[in-house]
């Protein structure tokens, strides 16, 4: 693995979990948005998001390059500046689906860098989850960063920071990542061209991941208002619940990585599944810090191992497309994010915010079934590669004869 890939995750990580804390918070109460413009907000920005990523990853696969990672850390970082400033909805709107929507390309563009440098082997199988494990370690330390401005500088400040820490990334993915080779040609003659994903269950799969993400950000959006408001907890406890968070997402994903290739990856996925119903099921029960850090642990297992193993699944089932691979499990993070948005701000008036949780366990249990059906057939493999070479040259000796 890329020392420097490594470092760019851990920018990008601390910068979108800086953000990401308390972003709900900035909005509603210095942006003056309301649950329904909250929950619009977001699921503009994602809808950007996912057409941005695509065209991102389609461009990566053609031509790949280290210039989109950056191009979408700096446009998110000039659009959170911008956000400090801004107070008219539409305008808000509008940064929404451009310059902060570009900004979801950049964590699909440093795994596809990441797969493209280490090619198909076990050096790739190693990388996502370490990677990944990256990833939950900025976000161990992101949020205590945000608390740390919070206190000092306000909410505000929080989206400056941020955004400086973006513009230090894009700069070191361009002066320190590898440049990337040309695009990798399928080898027809490869030994293990991995799994492939069954056509039949394709729908169902992507609907699955769509689902635990849309409960993992409509969650995200209800806890720090049922935290502090319901239960009456500071706001520095949603810092520190998304810390503690992020820090089992980096041992589970550490630990991820050293499963032995023989174990079901269809089995390790349901079950960081099951363990996201079970974490909203504590949450809900909760009416202290300790049942919700609690849930926070089984939490940060759930997300490191759908998280991890689910990149890893897009990414060997769609070989060697792996720009397109890594943004379709993206995009299907961020139309969760999409549908959340939605869901979220209505359940919020209409639910409550506990309600809103239980509802969030519903969606993971939906989840959870639709990747349990999804995967119920084993993932086909091609035709040995001898049989296809022969397939091949018959069809040629066909056209010759015709």
């Amino acid at each position: 693995m890329s020392i420097s890939l490594a470092v760019a995750v851990l920018l990008l990580g601390v910068a979108d979990s800086m953000v990401g804390s308390y972003f709900v918070l900035f909005v509603t109460d210095v942006a003056g948005l309301s649950a329904w413009q909250t929950g619009l907000f977001v699921s503009v920005h994602g809808a950007g998001g996912i057409m941005l990523a695509w065209l991102a990853g389609r461009s990566f696969d053609r031509r790949p390059s280290r210039g989109y990672a950056a191009a979408a850390m700096l446009s998110g970082g000039v659009a959170l500046c911008l956000m400090t400033v801004i107070r008219s909805y539409p305008l808000l709107l509008l940064l929404a689906v451009t310059l902060l929507g570009a900004l979801a390309a950049a964590f699909p563009q440093l795994f596809s860098l990441a797969r493209h440098v280490l090619g198909g082997g076990p050096a790739a199988a190693w990388s996502v989850p370490l990677l990944r494990s990256v990833w939950s370690l900025a976000w161990a330390a992101g949020p205590l960063l945000g608390t740390a401005v919070l206190t000092t500088a306000g909410l505000a400040a929080i989206l400056r920071s941020a955004a400086g820490v973006l513009v230090v990334a894009a700069l070191w993915v361009l002066v320190a990542v590898p440049r990337p080779g040309p695009p990798r040609p399928h080898d027809p003659l490869a030994d293990d061209p991995g799994p492939r994903l069954p056509r039949a269950g394709a729908v169902l799969l992507t609907a699955s991941i769509t689902l635990f993400f849309t409960a993992m950000f409509a969650g995200s959006v209800a806890m720090p208002l049922f935290v502090t408001r319901e239960l009456g907890q500071d706001d520095s406890a949603v810092g520190v619940l998304f810390s503690v968070c992020a820090a089992v997402e980096v041992v589970a994903a550490l630990l991820l990585a050293a499963v032995p290739s023989h174990v079901s990856q269809r089995l390790v996925i349901l079950t960081g599944m099951g363990c996201f119903v079970f974490f909203f099921a504590l949450t809900v029960t909760a009416r202290g810090m300790a049942l919700l850090i609690a849930g926070q642990v089984v939490r940060g297992i759930a997300i490191a191992v759908v998280g991890a193993a689910g990149i890893r699944w897009f990414q060997d089932a769609m070989a060697p497309a792996t720009g397109m691979a890594t943004t379709l499990f993206s995009n299907a993070t961020t139309a969760g994010m999409v549908v959340a948005g939605i869901v979220a701000g209505g359940a919020v008036e209409i639910l409550g915010y506990a309600g809103t949780m239980v509802l969030c366990g519903v969606v993971a249990v939906a989840a959870a079934v639709a990747f349990a059906l999804g995967t119920a057939a084993r993932p086909g493999r091609p035709p040995p590669p001898r049989a296809r070479g022969h397939r091949r040259a018959a069809r040629r000796a066909t056209r010759i004869i015709r």
